[in-house]
């Protein structure tokens, strides 16, 4: 206490000085605890806000069974009523669908021959498998932790995707089409009503040569104009490192209902999508990966819009019906997509000013064909009676063929097809 008084007694010439410095250092500490804490929180719903953001991991363990993925990865099984969808205002009095009232009609067998008679498709699961798996009632969801959300430039942007990432092969204006740095490979259907999508991908690991950069591949189910009021579902596999911390092949889901705007986010980061399956995880590890001149693995997604209920429910591979988008969530989509595109997409930041390195499926041209290039087979779309068939008068775009590429074809074994991507910077890529 004497030092205390001692302290005080130094008056204004010796004291003030250190008093502020002090008080400057805890205002400082108050308001970094505080900005932590709102980042912390920011993503959470309006119930149980703190129990149902993954980031709070000690939490999360007393309150769910955990599994400890070998990627690093943490799946909570959350129990299917607690999900982040029922955040969602119109979430309230809602009753989960626990299957869809119908499947589309015409699925390929996809355990068929391909078409240079590589044999039966090779299986790919998740990571966090190997480690366990979740009981019945629950879904795993992939943990948010601390860092994921800092590696984003805002709480509110963290999960989102930036606006004009749509491809938009009518549009005649370049700059509008590489807004934002986003490259293509794709090819398209429009002008009809379509209910839905399905095509077979094969999964690689591109390499991404800023972590503010990513590779994908999915497909788009469409709706509304290109301008503000765009309808989006998708779906497919990504490498993201400012997304996710690393350069992990991950499946993904998205979806948006004013062109990238406001609403909607990856996976379960956000009100929305309802997550039935307790064995796929949005946002986990996919694996193996294909490999160059070795073995080729793929995975079939399929999104189509329930013809009772009006959601649009998404299946991955033959087996797993993961959930569905509520029909309460879309305008256009509402009804049906005007339009539907399979393809790649990248971000190009131009790094010292050349165009990026970062590669677009296995990071080779399509010409080089199975084994070496990425593919998309068997593309389907369905109809206005609830069936699977091959699309008609498929079109391609691509921003720069030089940089990424697309070519599609057809056989009685892959159905509608084509190869894309590409390396990005190349001598043909500037």
């Amino acid at each position: 206490m004497e030092s205390f008084g001692g302290f005080h007694s130094l008056r204004r010439r010796k004291t003030r000085p250190l008093v502020v410095t002090f008080c400057a250092l805890w205002s400082f500490a108050l308001v970094s605890v505080a900005a932590l804490l709102l980042l912390l929180r920011a993503r959470a719903g309006a119930r149980s806000r703190s129990s149902k953001f993954r980031s709070t991991e000690a939490s999360q363990q007393t309150r769910h069974q955990s599994i400890e993925s070998p990627d690093g990865d943490v799946i909570d099984c959350v129990h299917i009523s607690e999900q982040p969808a029922f955040d969602h205002p119109f979430m309230k009095d809602h009753k989960i669908q626990t299957r869809p009232n119908y499947h589309p009609e015409g699925l390929y067998d996809e355990n068929k021959v391909s078409t240079a008679g590589e044999g039966r498709r090779n299986k790919v699961t998740q990571l966090w498998h190997l480690s366990g798996k979740c009981p019945e009632n629950t879904i795993p969801i992939r943990r948010t932790k601390k860092d994921d959300v800092l590696r984003a430039s805002s709480v509110r942007k963290y999960g989102r995707k930036k606006h004009r990432t749509i491809p938009q092969p009518k549009s005649a204006d370049p700059d509008l089409v590489n807004q934002g740095g986003h490259q293509h490979a794709i090819a398209y259907v429009n002008g009809g009503k379509y209910y839905g999508a399905k095509a077979t991908i094969n999964v690689w690991e591109p390499k991404i040569q800023r972590p503010n950069e990513f590779s994908l591949s999915q497909l788009w189910i469409l709706g509304g104009s290109f301008g503000e009021d765009l309808n989006s579902i998708e779906a497919g596999w990504q490498v993201s490192p400012e997304l996710y911390g690393d350069n992990n092949t991950r499946l993904f889901s998205y979806w948006t209902s004013d062109a990238y705007q406001a609403t909607g986010c990856y996976n379960l980061l956000c009100s929305g999508f309802i997550q039935i399956n307790n064995e796929i995880a949005m946002g986990a590890s996919i694996s193996p990966v294909s490999a160059y001149r070795n073995a080729q693995y793929d995975v079939s997604i399929l999104v189509w819009k329930d013809p009772n209920e009006g959601h649009w429910w998404m299946q991955f591979g033959d087996d797993y019906v993961l959930g569905y988008w509520p029909s309460f969530l879309f305008s256009y989509l509402g009804d049906s997509a005007s339009m539907v595109e399979w393809g790649g997409e990248v971000v190009n930041t131009e790094p010292s000013g050349e165009h990026t390195s970062t590669q677009m499926g296995s990071g080779h041209f399509p010409e080089e064909g199975f084994g070496k290039a990425s593919y998309f087979r068997n593309l389907q779309i369905v109809d206005g009676s609830n069936n699977l068939r091959a699309p008609k008068a498929i079109g391609t775009f691509t921003e720069r063929s030089g940089c990424y590429d697309v070519q599609t074809g057809s056989n009685a074994d892959w159905g509608h097809y084509f190869y894309y991507g590409g390396p990005g910077r190349n001598p043909k890529c500037a």
